[in-house]
């Protein structure tokens, strides 16, 4: 019998799949149903693949493998993500040019995963550092600021202390930069931004996809569209002035007590008192130094001093202190009403500033309310029935509030409007390695866009690239001075390079026409393509890439470019792998290294392990000896496949396998796919399979490790891939649950009982009893001169 050689085997697969082209899929043509099945191509900012990226791609394959033999035209490509911080701060690690080390570590990640068995297309060779690329990427940005949704402006953005350029605010995490943890500090740069908030509405709309509802919910969370008044409030220090606060909760402000606004407000020192100024720039510099995600914690102690001004509440008259508050940002007005009996944030403001917390809502007619709340209780928040608001006590708030705003717009010191918290995308980035903004600036003709038929604007080699704080760009005269494409004078380009997520944004539209020369893609082959059906990545993406790529998408649906409302049709987020219950990481010693175990075990086992250890969705706790259990089925399925015979009475067992297999494939629950599989191979080894049962269960097991069904299919005697067969169907009437228990007899005494199925043969029944410990050990003790069978009922034995 042979001893499978996982080495050997896999190297010889993996080299006729390359030859065959058996996973190409037709671009121009697909002559099946297409499915577009894509994982988040990687940063080649590591030498090598580690084990979530394998955790990542193994099961998008095996994904892609089932779908391809439930009979789709699979396109499966994979490209790198090469331009960015990522790729740069591994070469400023190294001491070795990112042009190097990306151009190293990609041609290393692509070995690796052709050694993954994956049916990955590598060869659209798409990297977004390569003009090839990147020429599209400015074309892009050109197609925006021709719409009017690039520009360029000055404004307070998060600057990282150590990566020396400025970070887009989902960034940057408890003011720190999420990548290298250091501190993140407010300042003013002239930057450049997409105008994504033109297309807040048009992202809270989730037409025809399947995603994870936390998913769509962290973006609706994210966008933060908000229905409320703009409201004026004289300021009784001086005639005429007035300050315009935001707020969602209208029908509270019979309750307002205080009026902050934001440090970064630009007309915060309007508000402010001669004797308060020196004061109140001190409390906005400190506040410069807290990203916007740490202002707005709930554990963070509310803080804020007084401007030494005072706002006339409009329905009341009283005249209430105004604050500037590290809690309130620029969205909306940058000002608010506080109410602190209504809304948490204000209730523990208010009691931190020694300020009246008045009830003007209660949960239902005739309930006492507090003049003075001295504990918050949630049920505050909500809307019910007013008391001390004047004429509207009485009132259901809902009713009040429509009322109030009716007042308020009549005497004209307020209107209706609907906000957002989602900003801009800020795309400008003070790093060398990212793809040059297509602007040229010129003393007579001003900004100008770099003419497409002059793309790409070559990212210039630069070996002083470390960030100085300035763009590295300008460092090079060559690639700044140049001349204007309107007047032909001398100007100078820009030199602020773009976001990676910029690059990322598109490039699921590049795969189908990654080789087009002409444009960043046709239209009517993307079109065959888009939506990408199956779209797999970290769930740490929700606000960003996720975020971004459906922005980009949408304004290229507008310009007319692609058919398609919606990117991603259907979103999965992997699970993570985790080390004696950690996190892994290098600091902490428990990285575990795919090439080693691969290397021992091969692909096929490894892929395996990795799916067997959790839901694919949930992730698992990595463990050296668990392995050794996927390798040990590997050898079993293996030696089955080679016995001759049998498989008498086994149907039962092999259907009910190959719809288990089916439905956990279908439901992404591969764990459980494989659990059937070995479940049915100690049937198997101990019965013996049909050549029929054989192609059945190859199939099934196929997706799961191609390499090892390749091998088997071939020795079955086929001459052609598995992977182009159809999925195996388990038949119904083999899938009836009703079982029936059986008392087992020997010599008229119970000695086990045994469920089994109702329509089960009395040969396999026997044959079923006869196996059980409790019973073959007294089978033993002589010869069984007699076998009983009542079927439903008893299985029995007469031994002499």
């Amino acid at each position: 019998m042979i001893k499978y050689d996982p080495q050997q085997i896999e190297a010889k697969w993996q080299a006729k799949w390359q030859e065959s082209g058996v996973f190409r899929a037709n671009l121009e043509n697909p002559s099946k149903v297409k499915y577009y099945n894509l994982t988040m191509f990687p940063y080649p900012s590591g030498a090598n693949l580690h084990i979530g990226h394998w955790y990542n791609y193994g099961p998008v394959d095996t994904w892609g493998r089932f779908m391809k033999m439930q009979g789709y035209e699979v396109f499966q490509p994979m490209g790198f993500d090469s331009f960015g911080l990522p790729a740069e701060n591994y070469a400023i690690k190294t001491g070795v040019h990112p042009a190097e080390t990306t151009r190293t570590n990609i041609d290393k990640m692509k070995e690796q995963i052709r050694a993954m068995g994956g049916m990955y297309d590598l060869d659209l060779n798409l990297e977004t550092s390569s003009p090839e690329y990147y020429k599209w990427t400015q074309w892009v940005f050109l197609k925006l600021y021709e719409k009017g949704l690039a520009y360029r402006k000055e404004a307070p953005v998060n600057w990282c202390t150590s990566c020396m350029t400025v970070l887009a605010n989902e960034q940057v995490e408890d003011g720190h930069c999420e990548r290298c943890k250091n501190e993140v500090l407010q300042k003013n740069l002239t930057q450049w931004f997409f105008k994504i908030t033109d297309y807040a509405e048009k992202l809270l709309e989730y037409k025809d996809i399947e995603w994870p509802e936390r998913t769509i919910l962290m973006q609706k969370n994210w966008i933060g569209r908000s229905e409320g008044c703009e409201a004026d409030f004289r300021i009784a220090e001086v005639d005429e002035l007035k300050i315009r606060i935001f707020t969602t909760r209208f029908d509270t402000i019979y309750g307002t007590t205080f009026v902050a606004i934001a440090p970064e407000h630009p007309d915060l020192m309007t508000y402010v008192s001669d004797e308060k100024r020196d004061e109140v720039q001190k409390y906005v510099n400190e506040a410069k130094k807290k990203s916007e995600l740490e202002r707005q914690m709930e554990d963070k102690e509310k803080t804020g001093i007084r401007t030494g001004m005072h706002a006339i509440n409009p329905m009341t008259g009283e005249k209430m202190p105004i604050f500037v508050a590290d809690f309130v940002l620029m969205y909306g007005t940058g000002a608010l009403m506080g109410t602190p009996a209504h809304d948490e944030r204000d209730f523990e403001f208010a009691k931190i500033m020694g300020l009246r917390t008045p009830q003007v809502i209660v949960e239902k007619e005739g309930d006492q309310y507090e003049d003075d709340v001295k504990e918050w209780k949630e049920s505050l928040h909500d809307h019910g029935i007013m008391v001390a608001s004047g004429p509207y006590t009485g009132m259901k708030s809902l009713d009040a509030l429509e009322k109030m705003c009716q007042q308020m717009e009549i005497e004209g010191w307020g209107k209706r409007v609907v906000n957002y918290r989602l900003r801009d995308w800020l795309i400008s980035r003070q790093r060398y390695w990212g793809a040059p903004i297509p602007i040229i600036y010129c003393e007579k003709c001003g900004e100008v866009p770099v003419p497409e038929e002059d793309l790409p604007v070559v990212h210039p080699h630069i070996e002083e690239y470390v960030p100085k704080g300035k763009s590295p760009l300008a460092t090079s005269d060559e690639f700044v001075n140049t001349s204007c494409p309107k007047c032909s004078g001398p100007a100078k380009r820009e030199v602020d390079t773009m976001d990676t997520f910029v690059c990322s944004s598109w490039y699921f539209l590049r795969y189908p026409d990654a080789t087009n020369t002409e444009a960043a893609w046709d239209k009517e082959r993307v079109d065959k393509w888009m939506p990408v059906d199956m779209y797999i990545g970290g769930p740490e993406h929700a606000c960003m890439h996720l975020l971004y790529a459906r922005f980009i998408h949408k304004v290229m649906h507008d310009l007319g470019y692609v058919e398609t409302e919606e990117p991603f049709k259907r979103l999965v987020h992997q699970g993570m792998v985790t080390k004696d219950g950690a996190k892994m990481s290098k600091s902490k010693g428990n990285v575990v290294s795919p090439d080693e175990f691969v290397s021992e075990f091969g692909s096929d086992v490894f892929r395996m392990y990795l799916m067997f250890m959790g839901p694919f969705t949930e992730g698992g706790d990595w463990n050296d000896r668990g392995i050794m259990g996927v390798s040990r089925f590997v050898d079993r399925f293996f030696r089955m496949m080679q016995r001759d015979g049998g498989g008498e009475g086994v149907d039962l067992f092999l259907h009910k396998a190959i719809f288990q297999v089916g439905d956990a494939m279908e439901k992404m629950h591969f764990n459980k796919a494989i659990a059937a599989l070995m479940e049915f191979t100690n049937e198997g080894l101990k019965r013996g399979t049909s050549l029929k049962q054989k192609e059945m269960l190859v199939k099934a097991l196929a997706p799961l490790a191609p390499h090892l069904a390749e091998e088997v299919w071939e020795m079955l005697g086929h001459k052609e891939s598995v992977f182009l067969e159809e999925w195996p169907q388990a038949d119904p009437a083999m899938l009836v649950e009703d079982k029936v228990t059986y008392a087992v007899q020997v010599n008229g005494k119970l000695r086990a009982t045994v469920e089994l199925f109702k329509n089960i043969s009395e040969a396999e029944a026997i044959k079923s009893a006869r196996e059980l410990e409790n019973v073959s050990k007294y089978l033993e003790e002589g010869e069984v001169v007699k076998e009983v069978f009542v079927p439903g009922r008893i299985i029995g034995f007469v031994v002499k």
